[in-house]
């Protein structure tokens, strides 16, 4: 399957939010990340500033520092912590896979399509032909397993899986199929998952204390609606996210418990003891100073395998909806996961799809262009999503649906949804947003 970086961007744009960090990779003079700012053309305009948002001099200094200590301090965990071949999720478009190759050590850079498209053949141009081996990279949804196992399977030895400003976009049921997802991994190869993610929000309070005092708060409110205006999802509202304040143990014991509820058990390491000396803070080393005793305080979560495991979450109903004569369909049976099929037949001028099987980042922009090819031949008043065969829907589903929501006059009608899909529309606020019929 084609993928059109277009149709990827608007359906997940929270992929823009990866040329936020390597523009700020960049400017505090990494050299290999400036060399990839240059080769994609990024700017300090195309990434860092938005419609009606304008990042200030102290939320770049302060994202600067929390992206350095997260990106660093990751790699250094990695390498300390986990043996075998690491596989970065999201890879972004960082330069890692040039320091872990020139190390002689497997990597895999797994993302979403249109990030893998940028990227791949910029580190390639910028990886020594000697070490040019080590690197593979791969487009994927990280919610689907089978798309994930597909670009694994045949690495031999432990896994080390980082991810870094991941499950802060995710909502509660994208958590929860990620870290199923992990948990097959490691059973299957062994090895860890290395997450900055649970404690990032408190990271991001002591980082801005640290630097600002007490207007810490006033960047933090201001930062959340920069990072939610670039990815155009709002952000921090999976329960595994620790929230700052006075219940951060009880928050701590809820996202320890999710990831157990998952067979999974956690060790924390304390961001300090891992740490080494800023690039962002080497002129300033009071601050330097205060910074690192402030990270004693957090800690990102070495995950590796419970005593016993856990048993894998039900996908959901496979029912089988009846054919109808298709105005037109897609089927999508090399899209790196599951098959998935879209159907569209109108009726009058409501137009009538049926989805089968995944909806989610590697399909949904397909979704997204059989209503907009439709669209330019039909009068479409409404759209009737035919749900019996859906087994799942994420994020990136529920944005295309909400895309055609806006564009039919009668809006986007769902039928037939199974349990779990009811329960992603609710989580979501969907449900209250589309007509949900059985």
């Amino acid at each position: 399957m084609e993928f059109v970086s277009n149709l990827l961007e608007r359906v997940n744009p929270v992929y823009n939010t990866a040329k936020m960090t390597i523009f700020q990779l960049a400017d505090i003079g990494d050299e290999d990340a400036s060399n990839i700012a240059k080769k994609l053309g990024l700017t300090y305009e195309d990434t860092q500033t938005g419609e009606g948002v304008e990042g200030s001099e102290e939320q770049r200094k302060i994202s600067g520092v929390m992206m350095e200590t997260r990106y660093r301090t990751s790699a250094i965990m990695a390498e300390k912590c986990g043996s075998g071949t690491l596989i970065d999720l999201p890879c972004g478009y960082t330069p890692r896979a040039i320091e872990i190759a020139k190390k002689r050590r497997p990597y895999y850079g797994l993302d979403l399509p249109a990030t893998i498209a940028d990227i791949e053949w910029v580190n390639w141009e910028l990886t020594p032909q000697e070490f040019k081996s080590f690197i593979h990279y791969h487009g994927v949804d990280a919610t689907n397993y089978e798309s994930l196992e597909k670009v694994l399977n045949d690495i031999e030895g432990e896994l080390c899986i980082t991810t870094e400003g991941l499950l802060m976009y995710f909502t509660d049921s994208e958590v929860d199929a990620l870290c199923d997802n992990v948990r097959k991994l490691l059973e299957k190869h062994g090895g860890c998952w290395i997450m900055s993610d649970p404690e990032t929000t408190i990271q991001y309070v002591l980082t801005a204390q640290t630097l600002y005092g007490d207007r810490f708060m006033e960047f933090m409110m201001a930062s959340k609606q920069h990072v939610t205006e670039k990815s155009d999802v709002e952000v921090g509202q999976a329960r595994i996210l620790v929230k700052p304040g006075a219940d951060i143990e009880n928050g701590m014991k809820q996202s320890m418990g999710i990831l157990a509820s998952h067979g999974l058990r956690v060790e924390r390491l304390t961001v300090a003891d891992y740490m080494p000396e800023l690039v962002s803070l080497k002129d300033d080393p009071e601050a330097a100073a205060a910074y690192k005793e402030a990270m004693k305080q957090c800690a990102y979560w070495k995950v590796t395998l419970a005593d016993g495991g856990a048993v894998a979450q039900d996908g959901g109903s496979q029912a089988a909806g009846e054919d109808a004569s298709d105005v037109a369909s897609r089927s999508l049976k090399d899209n790196g996961g599951e098959a998935f099929d879209v159907r569209a037949t109108m009726d009058g001028e409501k137009l009538v799809m049926t989805l089968i099987g995944r909806c989610d980042t590697l399909t949904s922009p397909e979704v997204l262009s059989l209503f907009e090819e439709t669209e330019e031949k039909e009068t479409i008043g409404g759209v009737q999503v035919d749900c019996s065969s859906l087994e799942y829907i994420s994020s990136a589903g529920l944005r295309v649906l909400l895309i055609m929501h806006k564009r039919c006059p009668d809006g986007v009608r769902m039928t037939g949804m199974n349990a779990l899909v009811v329960d992603i529309l609710e989580q979501t606020g969907f449900a209250d947003i589309f007509t949900l019929e059985e």
